[in-house]
């Protein structure tokens, strides 16, 4: 009965359209960003070497599904438009970085462990909760997007673009997911914020993978022209993340070593998710 009900369920996902399959994948990093978040539950004890390691494999993710999964489909793809195939992936992966630094300027937030004095952004009275949940929020953007266009290209019957190639990059960064919700829960416990609370923010911070994972899938699906650069924009916008923000945080408090060596395992796992699957 439970395998039969797990068949049709991959049956269902598999013939679904790729805006529903998009929705139903970023449910899932949603997801995992809230498992991240559970620990709170039992345990106030923040392990810092651990969560650097973790981090650092959220960056070796990040960087590692920016190529196989996002920049060389780019490339591929532009063999089918009227400019040189280098130009669609150069303007996308440009455009992407740009994106998240205006987010950067305009959106107030904080980054993890870092006091209210170094808040980015504009002036704002928000609280340090609200602030932090907006960082780890601004990382989750590009790689909500990210997961609804490689959905979305599958509309197109594009070689390099295959339902197991999708499917690994959502699973990938749902890993990398598990890490951002403990990074928001726990520093929340530490600081005296309840269980529960600590928890919510924690979850709250994937909310917006699901609203950018349909954004991304709807928008090339309504415009084809835009794929390669859609998908350019997203690594973009994710090596923005990882060199500004992820591998920063992972070194800051002394765990170089360790946090190297969870980047280098994280492009490692992603690497062998892309080419297996995809």
């Amino acid at each position: 009965m439970i395998i039969e009900t797990l068949d049709n369920l991959i049956e269902a996902f598999v013939t679904a359209s790729p805006i529903t399959q998009a929705l139903v994948a970023t449910l899932f990093t949603w997801g995992m960003t809230a498992a991240g978040a559970l620990p709170v539950f039992f345990t106030d004890r923040e392990n810092r070497r651990l969560l650097d390691i973790l981090l650092g494999f959220t960056g070796g993710v990040m960087i590692a599904a920016s190529y196989w999964s996002l920049l060389a489909p780019s490339i591929e793809m532009a063999g089918d438009l009227a400019v040189p195939d280098w130009f669609p992936a150069a303007v996308g992966f440009l455009l992407g970085a740009v994106f998240l630094r205006l987010a950067d300027v305009i959106l107030p937030h904080l980054h993890l462990n870092a006091p209210m004095e170094e808040a980015e952004g504009v002036s704002t009275q928000w609280r340090r909760t609200t602030l932090l949940v907006l960082a780890i929020t601004l990382h989750n953007i590009p790689e909500g997007l990210a997961i609804g266009v490689a959905f979305g290209a599958l509309a197109y019957g594009f070689d390099n673009a295959s339902l197991g190639a999708a499917v690994a990059l959502a699973i990938g960064i749902g890993i990398q997911n598990f890490p951002e919700g403990m990074a928001v829960a726990m520093p929340l416990r530490r600081e005296g914020m309840g269980k529960f609370k600590s928890f919510w923010y924690g979850q709250l911070s994937g909310v917006v993978e699901p609203i950018a994972g349909v954004i991304g899938a709807a928008a090339v699906l309504f415009w084809e022209p835009i794929l390669p650069y859609a998908l350019a924009f997203a690594a973009g916008a994710m090596i923005f993340v990882v060199v500004e923000e992820v591998i920063p945080e992972a070194q800051r408090s002394g765990n170089a070593d360790s946090a190297t060596m969870g980047l280098m395992g994280g492009f490692v796992v992603m690497m062998v998710l892309d080419v297996a699957l995809g």
